[in-house]
């Protein structure tokens, strides 16, 4: 919890003792004493009430708060409108029915929050069909809207962002934090020598996707003092932009979410677009060292995916034709398990090989 919200909280807390207190205080019946502890109590149970809410709402966005409050300024049109209505039909038919006052005005209360209640719902189920703009609220349809990119430190380092932003997939969706910069400069400057190397490494991306022509890449000056840790500071600044985050973290491979926002991998993401290959294909391959079988070999192909030879360890340093028995998708990505054409009733080992990479 920040210092800002913290404080926040403690002063609705004060406020809501005072004015209870204050109210009881005024009252001409118990003592003095009765009333004040009362009040006290009125005013802490209150403020309670008030940070339950403000935990229980703290993961809607302010889009979804836009939307409900439209939805509750329009039902209460339609509340006020068919409250109207009812009114006309009485004073036309007073003549046929009376009703009571007091069930005239349960029936108009009903009517009135039927309306509300209506009027709200259909608006937060219609908001993607609505196109209209008005200060501070913008809605448009979700199926026209793709989320921005939020970038950390990690993708910076790893150059094949720039071909992923060349290939114009990435266009005007990539948000450079400013937070992220600033903390770049800074190792570059204060870090040991590899740090300063890759810190130095990854401004030279930033220029070349700068360069890159259509992409559109912005910058947002959106910083959180309070928070020390960066990922932290990106995930905030995620939920407030309703943005993803674009990540190269080795160690996030398999993180979908954090805190309701999505974690976009380019490992991940690299591995999916691996080419497949179906057993029974002939591939060839170059045996690079011996596998954790007797005569198994292993090799690579471009991509890295590792490629285990039944038979293979008879040929290390040469290429030769193999035949695929089957395709293994593990943590790391794919390995795929061969046999060596001059030995095709040898047995496959696929356990040994599962967490390896």
């Amino acid at each position: 919890m920040n210092i800002a919200l913290a404080f926040t909280r403690i002063f609705f807390i004060i406020l809501s003792v005072f004015f209870m207190t204050t109210y009881m205080v005024s009252l001409p019946f118990w003592s003095l004493i009765t009333r004040s502890l009362i009040g006290v109590g009125m005013g802490l149970l209150f403020g309670s009430l008030l940070v339950a809410f403000d935990v229980f709402f703290k993961k809607f966005n302010l889009r979804s708060f836009n939307i409900a409050v439209v939805g509750i300024f329009i039902g209460y049109l339609m509340g006020m409108g068919l409250v109207l209505i009812l009114n006309a039909i009485l004073e036309i038919s007073q003549a046929s029915f009376v009703l009571q006052p007091q069930i005239l005005e349960i029936l108009k209360i009903a009517i009135f929050l039927f309306g509300i209640h209506l009027g709200t719902i259909m608006t937060l189920r219609s908001a993607d069909e609505i196109y209209v703009s008005i200060p501070f609220i913008k809605f448009k349809p979700t199926v026209h809207k793709k989320k921005d990119l939020l970038v950390d430190s990690s993708i910076l380092a790893d150059s094949r962002i720039i071909d992923l932003a060349s290939s114009g997939i990435l266009n005007h969706h990539l948000v450079i934090p400013r937070l992220i910069i600033k903390e770049l400069y800074a190792l570059s400057e204060t870090g040991d020598e590899i740090t300063k190397a890759k810190s130095r490494r990854s401004l030279e991306t930033l220029k070349k996707l700068e360069e890159i022509p259509g992409l559109d890449m912005r910058y947002n000056d959106t910083d959180f003092p309070e928070v020390k840790e960066q990922m932290n500071k990106l995930v905030r600044l995620a939920r407030l932009l309703d943005a993803n985050i674009l990540t190269a973290d080795i160690s996030r491979i398999k993180t979908e979410t954090i805190e309701g926002v999505r974690i976009i991998n380019i490992h991940a993401l690299s591995n999916a677009l691996k080419p497949l290959m179906q057993a029974g294909e002939h591939i060839k391959i170059k045996i690079q060292r011996y596998g954790k079988e007797p005569r198994q070999g292993v090799g690579y192909l471009e991509d890295g995916t590792m490629v285990v030879v039944n038979g293979g360890g008879d040929y290390i340093g040469q290429v030769i034709d193999v035949h695929v028995l089957s395709v293994k998708h593990t943590a790391s990505g794919r390995m795929i398990f061969c046999n060596a054409k001059e030995d095709e009733g040898y047995p496959v080992e696929e356990e040994e090989y599962e967490e390896e990479e």
